[in-house]
């Protein structure tokens, strides 16, 4: 006899360990929900609505924490934190939409955080004709900055030429989109109007749309600007303000009907806490979006990495990217080259490449469905050797003999 620990992340991967050891097909079913174990953490309810979570998770075999004061009203509102399996939280999804007090709603939004916990979906974006597909293996975004002050190859990509060159490099070593970008986002640049903005990108653009086969990111968070890309030819707006720099920005991608990156950003780096901030600001910025007529499939998170945050915060996010999971949505990573890494291996722009990569890593294995890098050779293969480790059933790779 022999005891060893099993790790199983979902639903699905509990049914295959029940079938290997060839428990009856019907009791798979039933047990697979047992084997999934989740915490959620709920904000800001009253006590009396926590005092019911408590009591009927409780009765379900699940547990749940709540603050000291919940019990004799004390506290005038709790957080909790749920902890149960799949099959604890089923059952008490069913007694809460019996329930007063708004804790059927409650009960909605606790199914839909499950759902979107349970894997990658595949998703088919139409870009303007060309098409990305999400949850099969990891993208690549190359970057392409015709900036004269970008932080890591401000200035050489200045002339539509040299841009285009590049750009051409990059999807022939392997890149699925192109990000072109016109203003830098480095600490301490110098902001640009919306004129000189597109006066740098669509140049450079009208030659990407016509000579590139892949679709073409144009990062800004001007919504003149974008409106300009996009009457030109551009495929994707990646907006590192998420609709909360421009008004108008959610209006124009909704207009246009194109896919759309939002970037957790903010001035400061000051947090309640910082994953359920984050979390917080996405929800609101896709709900922006939805009003104006963004198609909920078209958009992907950021978690901006270097923008409103420490170094330590950054690298807690980089520890955290699989609590994003509860949005249901793609999610990217922009860490190349960046400013963390050179903090923790002490080392220039020019010398991140291996703390690139190990960014790269961990954003694949937690859940990161595209990664904006610069060296884009290098991270092709990067990203193919962790896609064959963590995306196993779509890697192609034939066991060993």
């Amino acid at each position: 006899m022999k005891v060893r620990n099993l790790v199983v992340l979902n639903k699905e991967e509990a049914l295959v360990e029940l079938s290997r050891i060839g428990a009856d097909r019907a009791g798979c079913r039933l047990m697979a929900p047992k084997a999934v174990h989740r915490l959620l953490k709920i904000y800001g309810l009253s006590p009396k609505q926590a005092s019911i979570l408590k009591q009927e998770m409780l009765s379900k075999g699940g547990e749940a924490a709540v603050a000291r004061g919940v019990l004799d009203a004390s506290a005038p509102v709790s957080d909790v934190i749920l902890m149960g399996t799949l099959r604890q939280y089923d059952e008490l999804i069913i007694k809460l939409k019996m329930q007063p007090f708004g804790l059927p709603s409650l009960a909605e939004q606790i199914k839909t955080v499950l759902a979107n916990s349970e894997g990658r979906l595949v998703i088919h974006m139409n870009c303007r004709g060309r098409s990305i597909t999400i949850g099969r293996r990891t993208l690549i975004m190359g970057i392409l900055n015709v900036t004269p002050d970008s932080f890591s190859d401000g200035g050489r990509f200045y002339d539509p030429g040299l841009a285009l060159e590049h750009a051409l490099r990059m999807v022939e070593d392997g890149a699925d989109i192109i990000d072109l970008g016109g203003e830098s986002t480095r600490p301490g640049h110098a902001p640009v109007g919306p004129e000189e903005e597109a006066k740098r990108i669509l140049p450079v653009l009208k030659r990407l749309v016509r000579d590139i086969k892949v679709p073409v990111s144009v990062d800004t968070s001007k919504a003149a600007v974008a409106e300009a890309a996009l009457e030109e030819g551009a495929h994707i707006i990646n907006d590192q303000w998420a609709f909360r720099y421009d008004e108008d920005m959610a209006g124009v991608v909704a207009r246009f009907q194109v896919p759309v990156i939002l970037m957790h950003n903010q001035k400061g780096t000051n947090y309640r806490e910082l994953m359920g901030d984050m979390i917080e600001y996405f929800a609101v910025s896709i709900a922006r979006g939805l009003e104006a007529g963004v198609k909920r499939e078209y958009m992907i998170i950021d978690p901006g990495i270097g923008f409103g945050k420490t170094p330590e915060q950054n690298i807690e996010v980089m520890g955290r990217l699989g609590e994003l999971e509860c949005l249901g949505l793609p999610v990217l990573i922009g860490t190349s080259r960046k400013s963390l890494i050179g903090k923790v291996l002490d080392l220039p722009v020019d010398q991140r490449l291996e703390g690139t990569a190990a960014t790269v890593t961990l954003g694949i294995a937690s859940g990161v469905d595209i990664v904006r890098v610069h060296d884009v050779r290098e991270m092709a293969r990067v990203v193919t050797m962790t896609d064959a480790m963590v995306r196993r059933k779509n890697s192609g790779v034939p066991a060993d003999g």
